[in-house]
């Protein structure tokens, strides 16, 4: 049973209902009449502690100088990358594309995060977020009219994000820094955030899974059609123990053990069910590699001396936990960077608009701005596309 589809599927119904339930407080703003719109739900919620926390006045205002050099650092940064991503699709034939939509769901050309860890990162990345937006505008005296919770719909609300709104008016009248100031403190409290949790992995998780954990082989997660497995009865959940002469015992011994295997080789099979011997056929990417047709992650089991101390629960807990940490680092920094891309609306695109008016008329500056918002449009389509089809 998928319980983490069954989650995914009883969040939209849940948070549906509660829109519909909480209908008069919700605004929709349509992008594909139906199909494709965000659903804001307008609260005053943090909006004192905004407040508070912006009256700490040079500690926000070194937090605001740092995250505009910080800003525009990962905006070239992130433009270089996504740009050079493409040069290598175009060109390296086995290159694949980095760049996809972040989404609990495992289909090709999605950035796969399981449910629980998806539901409690976007959260706490997109609360931080707007949050550090909103910090920054009422250092400025910039009026926070709502905050709360936003959807992005497909169909069903699905996606959820935070949303801070500032009186737009208000903030054209502060002066550039104080602008970009305050769009730059969003994607940089996320890149903060994200070395904080990076810290934390590194510092607990080697102590507590060398105690907590034995390593034991590389568990078979997905057979393909064309595998050569298929018809011996190796099956999805079995854990590859040996190969040949080599035991695994972690994935890089699996990785390692099929790096310099070739097309008709014969190959003997351990598994924790039965051995087998097989002939690698050719891979998809690469017809001088061996194919297995398994994709393979790390099989684990809490050791007997922890399980007879503290029962299963506690230590599956606390992995989770340290599980938790490792995407808030990732989807804190990956999302943080991201925003910072010089398009249209998000905020790497705000900060180059406000910087070129500075320096140009109004006219001249949006229209350098859209342009410039258009390419890298079409480079992030096409990353993302490409992830769909390599």
């Amino acid at each position: 049973m998928n319980y983490e589809l069954i989650a995914l599927i009883a969040f939209v119904a849940l948070v549906t209902i509660f829109l519909v339930v909480k209908r008069k407080k919700v605004e929709v703003e349509k992008l594909v009449p139906y199909v494709f719109y965000f659903v804001l739900y307008k609260t005053k919620v943090g909006l004192k502690l905004m407040d508070r926390i912006s009256k700490r006045e040079k500690l926000m205002k070194a937090f605001e100088w740092a995250a505009i050099v910080a800003g525009f650092a990962g905006m070239g940064l992130i433009s270089v990358l996504l740009v050079y991503n493409l040069y290598k699709i175009a060109f390296v034939p086995s290159a694949i594309s980095g760049v996809g939509l972040v989404l609990p769901i495992k289909a090709k050309g999605v950035f796969y995060v399981p449910f629980f860890y998806w539901i409690a990162s976007i959260l706490i990345v997109a609360s931080v977020h707007e949050f550090s937006h909103g910090v920054i505008a009422r250092l400025h005296k910039v009026r926070i009219k709502s905050s709360g919770f936003a959807f992005l719909a497909i169909l069903l609300p699905i996606i959820p994000a935070a949303f801070v709104e500032p009186d737009e008016k208000e903030l054209k009248k502060r002066n550039t820094k104080q602008q970009l100031g305050v769009f730059a403190a969003g994607p940089f409290s996320n890149i903060v955030l994200g070395a904080i949790f990076l810290g934390l992995f590194i510092l607990i998780a080697p102590p507590v899974v060398d105690r907590t954990l034995d390593f034991n082989g590389a568990n078979i997660t997905e057979i393909t059609n064309s595998s050569v497995f298929i018809n011996t009865g190796v099956a999805v959940g079995d854990s590859v123990i040996k190969m040949d002469n080599n035991n695994i015992t972690y994935v890089e011994d699996f990785n390692a053990a099929m790096e310099n295997k070739t097309p008709g080789q014969a190959v003997n099979i351990k598994t924790d069910k039965g051995d087998y011997s097989v002939i690698l056929g050719k891979s998809p990417k690469n017809a001088s590699l061996g194919y297995l047709g398994v994709s393979v992650m790390q099989n684990k089991d809490i050791k007997p001396g922890v399980k007879i101390k503290f029962g299963s629960f506690l230590p599956n807990a606390l992995i989770w936990v340290l599980g938790l940490f490792w995407w808030l680092y990732l989807l804190n920094f990956g999302i943080g960077i991201f925003n910072l891309v010089p398009v249209g609306p998000i905020d790497g695109g705000r900060m180059v608009y406000v910087s070129l008016i500075r320096k140009y008329k109004e006219s001249k500056a949006k229209k350098i701005a859209n342009w410039i918002s258009i390419v890298f449009l079409m480079v992030i389509v096409l990353n993302v596309v490409a992830g769909f089809i390599l």
